[in-house]
């Protein structure tokens, strides 16, 4: 097994987590089969109990692990099925360490993070790396490794000398370090300055690591003076140094690393040469030319409680972007704070309702993503109400399909009581109720998680003909909350119907509203397992509605053939053509925001 670890230094948010995809996909295209592990150095056992506020949003995996977003940018770019065991926490190691020391395995030892610690972490590395999660058999050629935090933080300095002994013991050709800097320039000076990622370079080798490859992030491109400086004083080849600059979307940073031969550094350093071929690109090439050359917007409003933080909803986005690049179509998000649309916000702050509504008003298409909490709920709701009115494409996803249920139960039946138990544990009408076996005195991973089957009820359903006229699919969830089986009857003879359920028939998965262009709501999370090159169909069928192109991918939907066939079609009507074979720059710098996040435009969709 060969080794990439990726660690990061000077600031955080620099994109380790982008560098460390970009480089597996490179190195896949080189004929490598590749893996991935994250390390969080915080002592959560997992990302489950985390605020969205506080780490971005919670990636739910196959097997219900709940773990950190880079989990999900390996999966997207690497089309991967990882496991809970490929996201390493502080918490995690410690926790198994404890669990021995309790079992009496050490045999009376003083227990101490060196050696047992930082072996705990070697042998979960070398364990979790041989687990193949790409479909075939025997493990991947290649592991890389991402380290989070930057170099010097003290949670993070049982892993450093777990990798540097980690190194040593898997030997020379077997381990390659990617170090991610930042490399500023100074708006007084002008210049590229090379000082910070000296002083991280120097802190890493005195801590027992000495990088192999400099992956710099700047706002341009790196001059020649300053990687002859960098070189001579990291003591790295000129080679081995490569620009992250700023770029229009992060599909360009695979396609920066091969330009920059970044792969041949790489393998050179694993000793791989004489099994790898050059990198095949060009679908991934022309991915990236495609979405530059987009120019007919469709705006979905994006309506939840967390949209002062874009991460919080990443995956999301994702699918969202995959989707509009599918239909031809420059995505626009209007994040819209599901308070703003209350009655209470027109009191106390009538300008930000004012532009709430405007927002919802303007959008093509309402999406009302997953959460907890009571916060927003009304918002969400009034949402939903005005999508069904209006006709406007719509799409709830779990508590968002929870909230639709809510609506057309007070607007249509006029339940005017009906409610969630979440949000009103003693409602007279509990249209929406706490599962049975959940949890309310444990938080972590005691929710329905992770890959669940759902089977259709109705072929003709939109939601069927998305999927392709499948029996079933398989889906993520993370859900303590389910619709009250007693009252379906109710609703279906109302007029909604319940398209999709699990393998007892009691648990509502999908709901439709026929007469509507299309109003669907799921319970599960479908924008985890969307793809670049397989949009998920849910996410395709409410853009493909907003922009009027459902007709066109309905009686043509058979799978991951939709997204090729909506491309094949605009290709042929000349929508968004590539311009003498050179995509057509929209947007000129792409990045580096305070966060340093691959921004692609200006209405929040990055990374």
């Amino acid at each position: 097994m060969k080794y990439v670890l990726v660690t990061g230094g000077v600031v955080s948010g620099l994109g380790k987590g982008v560098t460390a995809s970009s480089i597996g996909v490179v190195l896949k295209a080189c004929g490598l089969r590749v893996t991935s592990i994250k390390i969080d150095p915080y002592l959560n056992t997992d990302a489950g109990t985390m605020s969205p506020f506080e780490h971005g949003e919670v990636f739910v995996l196959d097997d219900g692990g709940e773990v950190d977003l880079d989990l999900g940018n390996y999966e997207r770019f690497l089309d991967l099925k990882l496991t809970r065991d490929n996201n390493i926490t502080t918490g995690k190691i410690y926790q198994s360490v404890i669990n021995k020391e309790r079992k009496g395995d050490y045999l009376g030892k003083t227990v101490q993070v060196v050696p047992h610690i930082t072996d705990a972490i070697q042998e979960w590395i070398e364990r979790v790396a041989m687990i193949p999660v790409d479909g075939l058999e025997g493990p991947a050629d290649v592991c890389v490794i991402e380290l989070g935090g930057t170099i010097g933080d003290i949670e993070s300095m049982p892993f450093i000398e777990a990798l540097g002994q980690f190194s040593y013991r898997v030997g020379p050709g077997n381990f390659c370090l990617v170090h991610v800097s930042l490399v500023p320039v100074l708006s007084v000076v002008g210049e590229q300055k090379t000082k910070p990622t000296q002083h991280s370079v120097r802190g890493l080798r005195g801590l027992g690591l000495t990088p192999n490859i400099l992956a710099c992030r700047s706002a341009k491109v790196l001059d020649d003076n300053v990687k002859q400086k960098l070189s001579q004083f990291c003591h790295v080849p000129v080679a081995n140094i490569v620009t992250l600059h700023d770029v229009s979307n992060i599909w360009h940073i695979p396609l920066l690393l091969r330009d920059q031969k970044a792969h041949v550094a790489i393998l050179k350093t694993l000793d791989l040469q004489s099994v790898a071929r050059e990198p095949m690109l060009e679908e991934w090439t022309e991915r990236a030319q495609i979405f530059d050359t987009l120019q007919n917007p469709v705006r979905i409003a994006m309506v939840g409680k967390y949209t002062g933080l874009s991460d919080s909803y990443l995956s999301v986005l994702k699918a969202l972007l995959h989707a509009s690049v599918a239909c031809r179509r420059k995505l626009v998000v209007d994040w819209v704070a599901s308070t703003d649309l209350e009655e209470t916000t027109a009191i106390e702050a009538s300008e930000a309702y004012e532009k709430a509504w405007g927002l919802l008003r303007g959008a093509h298409g309402v999406l009302v993503p997953g959460g907890f909490g009571d916060r927003g709920v009304q918002g969400k709701i009034l949402a939903a109400k005005y999508a069904r009115e209006n006709n406007v494409p719509y799409l709830g996803i779990c508590l968002g399909m929870q909230i639709a249920v809510i609506e057309f139960a007070r607007s249509v039946m006029n339940l005017t009581e009906a409610n969630s138990t979440e949000f009103e544990p003693d409602t007279k009408t509990p249209c929406v109720i706490f599962m049975p076996e959940g949890s309310k005195t444990h938080m972590g991973a005691t929710m329905r998680l992770g890959s669940r089957r759902t089977y259709f009820t109705k072929a003709d359903c939109k939601s069927a003909k998305l999927y392709g006229n499948v029996n079933h699919v398989d889906e993520r969830h993370r859900h303590r909350y389910e619709v009250n089986p007693d009252m379906v009857s109710q609703f279906e003879r109302a007029g909604l119907q319940f398209v999709g359920r699990d393998e007892t028939g009691k648990r509502m998965e999908i709901i439709e509203l026929p007469s509507h262009p299309f109003f669907v709501g799921v319970q599960f999370h479908p924008e985890f397992k969307s793809r670049p090159a397989k949009p998920s169909v849910l996410f395709l069928g409410l853009v493909a509605a907003a922009s009027k192109q459902l007709d066109t991918v309905l009686p043509n939907a058979n799978g991951n053939h939709v997204a090729n066939h909506i491309t094949r079609q605009h290709s042929a009507n000349g929508c968004a053509p590539l311009q003498n074979g050179h995509a057509k720059k929209i947007i000129s710098n792409g990045v580096a925001n305070g966060n340093g996040k691959y921004l692609m435009n200006g209405n929040g969709v990055h990374n």
